[in-house]
C-alpha cells in the first residue's frame, strides 16, 4: 500500500511538471519577442534592475516551501535561460575554468551562457571592449584580503561600468571518485585552501597523507580524474565541470567567508528600488580634504556602504585617491546634485542593483 500511494503522489507531480514546462514555454515565447524589440532598438539583452524587480515581487507572495534563497536560486536559472533565448551571452571572467570567479559568473549567467577564461583582470576589460566578450564578471573585494586594488584600478581607467554585483560565499569541497576516506593517498589543492579546511583534515586522520599544491582548483580535479587513491579540496563547479563526485560540501574552518564579484559591461542601468553607486573620488592634497567629501555625503542625505583608499601614480606625483561605495543611484535628486557640484573629483564607476546579501 505505501508504494502505491508513493505512486500517485509522484503520478501528481508528474502532471504537476508538464504544466510547468507547458507555462515555461509559453514565458519563452514573450521573452523572443521582447528580445526581438531589444535587438531591434539597440538595447541592452541583460537588465539587473528589471531581475530584481521580479525577484522582490515574488518573494511577497506567500510559500509554504520555498524561501528566497529558492526563489533566486529557481528564477536566475530561468532569467539566465531567458537571456540565452534572446541573444547568446558570451561572458569573460578572471581565472581559470573552475574557479570561484568562474562559479560567480554562472550563478548569474546559468549553465547555456559561453563562457571565457582570462588570464588577469585587465584582458577581461580588454575582451568586453574588443566585443570578445558582452560581460565581464570579476572580483572587487573579500572579507579576507579587502578590495582587489587591480580590479579598482581597471575601473578607474575604463569606461565600462558596474552593472551587478554577485556576492558568494565562500565554501570548499571535498571530491574524489574514490568511495571510502580510507583509500585515499593523495589530496590536491591551492596552498591556501589546506589551511583554510584545517579542522576538517584534522578530524577525519587526513593531515599525514600527502598534500600536493597545484595552481587551481581546476588542476587538483584534473589530477584526480586520471589518479586512483586520490581526492582534491576545490570548488562545486570544478568538481562538476570534470565530473568528479563530491563526498564531503563547506569543508572550511570558517563560514563567514564570502567573496564580493562585479559584473562589468557597456551600458547603462536603470534605477531600481534597492540601487548602489560606486565612485572613485581624486582629491587634491589638502588638509580636510577628506573631510570635505564625507561632509558633502552627509550633507546631500547619502549613505556610505564602504571606502577605502587607494594610491594613484602618475608620472609628475604620487598621491591617493578613494574607492566609495553608497547606497543610491546617480540618477536619484541628491545625488545627481553631489555630482554637479563634483564632477573632475568624482569618476562614476556605476550604479546597479544590490546584492541582498551585501
Amino acid at each position: 500500500m505505501p508504494e502505491n500511494n508513493i505512486q500517485n503522489l509522484r503520478d501528481q507531480i508528474d502532471k504537476l511538471d508538464d504544466q510547468l514546462l507547458e507555462l515555461l514555454d509559453t514565458r519563452m515565447e514573450y521573452v523572443k519577442k521582447i528580445g526581438f524589440q531589444k535587438i531591434k532598438n539597440n538595447m541592452s539583452i541583460y537588465r539587473p534592475d528589471r531581475e530584481k524587480e521580479i525577484l522582490n515581487r515574488l518573494k511577497k507572495n506567500k510559500t509554504l516551501h520555498l524561501d528566497s534563497k529558492a526563489i533566486d536560486a529557481i528564477f536566475l536559472e530561468i532569467f539566465a535561460i531567458s537571456r540565452n533565448l534572446e541573444k547568446r551571452e558570451k561572458v569573460a571572467f578572471l581565472g581559470p575554468i573552475g574557479s570561484y570567479t568562474h562559479q560567480a559568473a554562472e550563478e548569474r549567467f546559468g549553465a547555456m551562457s559561453e563562457y571565457v577564461s582570462m588570464h588577469n583582470i585587465s584582458a577581461v576589460f580588454s575582451a568586453i571592449k574588443s566585443g570578445r566578450a558582452k560581460y565581464g564578471v570579476i572580483p572587487i573585494e573579500n572579507n579576507s584580503n579587502g578590495t582587489i586594488g587591480e580590479s579598482i584600478d581597471c575601473l578607474t581607467q575604463s569606461d565600462l561600468k558596474i552593472i551587478s554585483e554577485i556576492i558568494l560565499p565562500i565554501h570548499h569541497c571535498f571530491a574524489s571518485t574514490e568511495e571510502s576516506l580510507k583509500n585515499i593517498k593523495t589530496i590536491y589543492s591551492k596552498d591556501i585552501a589546506f589551511g583554510q579546511c584545517d579542522i576538517f583534515l584534522q578530524s577525519h586522520e587526513l593531515e599525514n597523507i600527502a598534500w600536493i599544491p597545484v595552481d587551481s582548483a581546476a588542476k587538483a580535479v584534473s589530477l584526480v580524474a586520471k589518479e586512483k587513491n586520490s581526492a582534491a579540496i576545490c570548488s562545486k563547479i570544478a568538481a562538476k565541470l570534470y565530473n568528479i563526485p563530491i563526498m564531503f560540501e563547506n569543508i572550511e574552518d570558517k563560514d563567514d567567508n564570502k567573496t564580493r564579484f562585479i559584473v562589468i559591461s557597456d551600458f547603462y542601468n536603470a534605477p531600481s528600488q534597492q540601487d548602489k553607486t560606486s565612485v572613485f573620488a581624486t582629491l587634491k592634497d589638502r588638509p580636510g580634504v577628506l573631510l570635505e567629501l564625507l561632509k558633502d555625503f552627509k550633507d546631500h542625505g547619502i549613505n556610505l556602504s564602504k571606502i577605502d583608499s587607494r594610491p594613484i601614480k602618475s608620472k609628475s606625483n604620487f598621491s591617493f585617491g578613494f574607492y566609495i561605495d553608497f547606497f543610491g543611484h546617480r540618477d536619484d535628486e541628491n545625488i545627481a546634485r553631489l555630482f554637479a557640484k563634483r564632477p573632475d573629483e568624482l569618476k562614476w564607476l556605476g550604479s546597479y542593483a544590490c546584492d541582498q546579501s551585501s
